[in-house]
């Protein structure tokens, strides 16, 4: 299986400030994900996150991505069993744990478009427009910080820069932790499949961090791809979740986009209290016995698990190759921001 959202550099961070000397890949009991623990659960690969705080934002967010990157590329290839790819091909053929990297929030860019160019180069392959913090250039779905809250901030000119960007990179445009009325917004404006790399559906828990049905049919018809979220909070609505209440947003999933649109997101790693059978990266098998108890077919648990994904991925990839350079993306007038102390 190829699942897509994982945040276990954070715990790296937070837990060993990056050194991975001090990390027992292999067998860790503080995080959900370890090699062994990976290979229980038959997992081949992950899209590895490199998240940094809100509270970074006009500050040091580009060092602290940096950072991240670098822990994420340093634990994938000194790893026997793990291999750093950058492209759908290299996922597909990988006889490894194939990492992909994420980068979690655009506040990482520091809405620098040559930021984010130099992240593409590092082989940063997915991007998140927001976390919990609106940019300068886009809106989040949480209103936790008080960066930025200005209206008509769904999606600036400049936030069309980066999605147009994005697209002629051949990146991931991640719409999980964006408000609504952003995602309608680049749901218009990409001329690619876009993806939430951790959401669920908003019709069987109602919180803000999941989509609405009239969202679903717009990812539908962008081609794009939702990969369902397993954090209690977000698929009951409560702490007391099981495999039973993640399924259900699968069936509902697939009864509104169809089964080829639905991936698997999970965000181990990235919050704390996951449903009960599903607690950690070992225990996909407990889903996809209960999808199959549901009567989905092997050829749907293909795509869910691996097929889906690749196929948003190489769409994505094609365009970069079709895509010309607009001159004046380079030349794009950066959003007021804070003034920096240190510029002269």
């Amino acid at each position: 299986s190829l699942l897509r959202h994982n945040d276990l550099a954070l715990r790296l961070r937070m837990h060993h400030n990056n050194k991975l000397s001090t990390f027992n890949m292999h067998h860790n009991p503080r995080v959900a994900t370890d090699i062994s623990r990976l290979t229980a659960g038959h997992v081949g690969g992950q899209v590895f996150a490199a998240y940094v705080l809100c509270t970074a934002q006009d500050k040091d967010a580009v060092r602290l991505t940096l950072e991240q990157i670098d822990v994420i590329r340093r634990m994938c290839t000194e790893n026997p069993e793990m291999e750093l790819v950058t492209t759908a091909e290299g996922m597909r053929t990988s006889t490894k744990i194939a990492c992909l990297i994420s980068i979690e929030g655009g506040h990482s860019i520091d809405s620098s478009l040559a930021a984010l160019r130099m992240f593409y180069q590092l082989g940063v392959r997915s991007m998140a427009l927001t976390h919990n913090c609106n940019t300068p250039w886009a809106e989040s779905s949480s209103s936790y910080y008080t960066y930025y809250q200005q209206k008509n901030n769904s999606l600036t000119d400049f936030g069309k820069a980066v999605v147009n960007e994005m697209n002629r990179l051949g990146m991931l445009v991640d719409l999980s932790h964006s408000s609504w009325e952003t995602t309608r917004a680049v749901l218009k404006h990409s001329t690619v499949p876009v993806i939430f790399s951790h959401s669920s559906a908003y019709a069987i828990c109602n919180n803000i961090r999941n989509v609405p049905d009239e969202q679903l049919l717009l990812l539908k018809e962008n081609g794009g791809l939702i990969m369902v979220n397993f954090y209690s909070s977000f698929v009951a609505c409560s702490n007391n979740a099981n495999v039973s209440v993640v399924a259900d947003h699968f069936d509902h999933l697939k009864q509104v986009i169809g089964a080829e649109s639905i991936g698997i997101g999970a965000d181990f790693d990235g919050a704390q209290g996951f449903p009960k059978g599903l607690e950690d990266v070992s225990k996909y098998p407990a889903l996809i016995e209960e999808l199959i108890s549901r009567n989905w077919t092997e050829e749907e648990l293909a795509g869910v698990l691996r097929l889906n994904f690749l196929r948003v991925f190489r769409k994505v990839e094609k365009v970069r190759k079709f895509i010309l350079v607009s001159s004046s993306q380079f030349n794009e007038v950066k959003p007021q921001r804070k003034a920096c102390r240190l510029c002269l």
